[in-house]
């Protein structure tokens, strides 16, 4: 085994990002709000899923489960009411994001370029794939889950998921 000698911790590893309450409100929106209109204006946009990537960011920085649940449900809810779809579905699944990623943030070190590119690639999948599923339970939808369009479009939302996170990390309150 190797045990780190008492009274040693890895600070990195359990370091808790904290942010001001501006950021922690105004970044949600402001990505809410690109989610929401820019699409309309530039339909490739339509594609990048930026709601999802800060819900994925602020619950891998807090490193949290139960932070990580409440950044989903309140950034998927408040999707969900801007949006045309079905109340409640972005909040579960967005929930269940959150949960998984402030989950995945106490055993592995989320800092590196390369983590956040996979756990974006792995949790945009995970969205797609979760909300396919809960359409077609909870609503009786027949909702189209490509799985090639899905990779394709989840490895764009890891390409913007990095220097989007890079950006947010200038955002945090240093102690």
């Amino acid at each position: 085994m190797n045990e780190a000698p008492a009274g040693f911790h890895d600070s990195r590893k359990n370091r808790v990002s904290k942010f001001n309450w501006i950021s922690i409100l105004g970044i949600p929106l402001a990505a809410i709000l690109f989610q929401v209109y820019v699409p309309r204006f530039i339909t490739y946009l339509s594609y990048l899923e930026v709601p999802l990537l800060v819900t994925v960011y602020f619950s891998l920085a807090r490193r949290s489960p139960v932070a990580g649940v409440f950044f989903g449900a309140g950034i998927g809810l408040a999707q969900d009411s801007l949006s045309h779809h079905p109340l409640g579905m972005f909040g579960i699944v967005k929930t269940l994001v959150g949960y998984f990623a402030g989950s995945v943030s106490q055993r592995f070190e989320v800092e590196n370029s390369v983590v956040r590119l996979v756990l974006a690639f792995f949790f945009f999948f995970f969205h797609r794939f979760f909300y396919w599923v809960l359409s077609s339970a909870l609503l009786g939808e027949r909702v189209v889950f490509d799985p090639m369009q899905t990779i394709v479009v989840a490895m764009l939302n890891a390409a913007v998921a990095v220097p989007l996170f890079h950006v947010l990390d200038k955002l945090k309150v240093t102690e």
